[in-house]
């Protein structure tokens, strides 16, 4: 009898260390990662033998649009990994609100080489001041000069310039055969007008990828200033760098361009003024639907680029 008791206590103990290795080598439910898609995080549960998963929280969230996770504060809708992409291109999903800084972050449209193709803001569609994720959509025009691969590029919109506040997140895309149209960008011409007459302007062409937005591109080309080449020439630009288009409105032939209020800073004196209006005019002139120009600045149309 003793024999039989000691055979049966000896059969349960080995049975409960098999259990107890199995459990510790695939680990189970009680000692595990478990991913909260809710939030895009692996949460502890007990106390699992394996390190938290490297490997982004849930491939899917928000079931009616699909998107995929980059990492724990990024979520993309458009485009996937991989896709083949033309311009303009429209980049839709969701960021932690750390993520943004005053309600945006930088996306980037790359090459194969790492060199930055175009680089527009995404912006926040909702209240930024919170850890929850928040949607973004932003368009971005870009021409891809021959290269067939590159990466869309998210980063962390980081106002302190320190490398370990930094973050990104980029996927490998394909770039489509681009249609392009050239348009022009009017400058000052130092060599051309030796006098400087001030409102007297050049045009430089430029390529850019074919879109309905042309006129709001030209201006996007405008006050990306003259090229290295382009300033060897002489042309030269009297407006801030640093301006941003709030909106363009173009009905029954009167263009009506809002700037942030960059456009104004530190901007004095009836010369440079009036070479402001006459770039941007001209530049928008250039399309048969515009015969005239009304410029604001956050709004405002009266007392702006005043001398």
């Amino acid at each position: 009898m003793a024999n039989k008791i000691l055979t049966v206590i000896f059969i349960v103990l080995a049975i409960a260390a098999l259990v107890l290795t199995l459990r510790f080598l695939i680990g189970g439910d009680e000692d595990t990662w478990i991913c909260d898609k809710e939030k895009g995080e692996w949460v502890k549960h007990g106390s699992p033998y394996a390190e938290k998963p490297a490997e982004p929280c849930g491939n899917n969230f928000q079931d009616n649009n699909n998107g995929v996770a980059l990492n724990d504060s990024v979520r993309l809708v458009s485009p996937k990994s991989g896709d083949t992409i033309s311009s303009p291109l429209i980049v839709k999903g969701e960021a932690r609100g750390s993520w943004y800084f005053e309600a945006s972050f930088p996306v980037k449209i790359l090459n194969e080489k790492e060199e930055v193709l175009a680089a527009v803001p995404a912006q926040a569609g909702g209240d930024w001041m919170t850890e929850n994720f928040v949607p973004f959509e932003t368009e971005i025009s870009f021409d891809a000069k021959g290269a067939k691969t590159g990466f869309l590029v998210l980063e962390k919109d980081n106002p302190s310039g320190l490398p370990e506040n930094s973050a990104e997140v980029r996927i490998p895309v394909n770039f489509s055969e681009t249609e392009t149209i050239t348009i022009r960008a009017y400058f000052n011409n130092s060599i051309l007008d030796p006098e400087a007459s001030c409102n007297k302007v050049f045009p430089v062409e430029r390529k850019v990828a074919k879109t309905q937005a042309v006129a709001r591109v030209a201006l996007e080309e405008l006050l990306k200033g003259p090229a290295s080449v382009e300033k060897k020439c002489g042309f030269a630009t009297s407006i801030n760098p640093g301006v941003k288009i709030n909106s363009l409105t173009i009905e029954n032939g009167v263009a009506r361009v809002d700037f942030d209020g960059e456009m104004e800073r530190a901007v004095g004196g009836s010369c440079r003024v009036s070479a402001i209006r006459a770039q941007i005019t001209e530049t928008l002139k250039q399309f048969s639907t515009v015969n005239s120009v009304i410029m604001s600045v956050n709004g405002r149309t009266e007392d702006i680029l005043q001398p």
